[in-house]
């Protein structure tokens, strides 16, 4: 098992708190384990965000249609629709939508690389994640502007993709 990460695991109350100033950004997390789905949602709604969970991509689409989320948190390995493809989806009707792709397997590299291939630029990150890191990654989203707005020169726009 050379390359694989031991997950670390941390207490949901140790995850740190966020200064929302009485904003809270949309988030949709979109994951077939629920626990993992439900973990994120939490350690994202302790830290200040507003959080959803789905379950499936037919599930996320119907939370999406009721409330558009800010940003996406799919794994790519999805039962039916797989994540890239929603991914794909919400990019098309929630353009201002920021897209994280997360999976633990290796098959997501390619369909990764595929999507990018085809123009469709989306951050993939390792599982497992460290709670730290997944709010650094969501904090980064929320500071840069969308894709296909003017860039400024000082904004991020460089995608962070993580080897397995």
């Amino acid at each position: 098992m050379s390359g694989r990460r031991t997950p670390q695991v941390v207490p949901i109350d140790q995850v740190p708190p966020a200064d929302t100033g009485g904003y809270r950004h949309s988030i949709l997390v979109v994951d077939d384990e629920s626990a993992i789905a439900d973990t994120m949602t939490e350690i994202l709604s302790r830290s200040g965000y507003l959080a959803m969970t789905a379950y499936d991509a037919e599930e996320a689409l119907e939370t999406a249609l009721v409330t558009p989320p800010e940003l996406l948190i799919t794994d790519v390995m999805l039962p039916g629709m797989s994540g890239i493809e929603l991914a794909i989806t919400m990019r098309r009707i929630f353009p201002d939508c920021k897209i994280l792709l997360c999976s633990g397997q290796a098959i997501a590299l390619d369909l990764h690389a595929s999507a990018q291939s085809k123009g469709h630029n989306f951050t993939l990150l390792t599982k497992p994640i460290h709670p730290r890191e997944m709010l650094a990654h969501v904090a980064q989203c929320f500071e840069r502007a969308p894709d296909h707005s003017p860039k400024s020169p000082t904004s991020q726009t460089k995608t962070m993709s993580s080897a397995m």
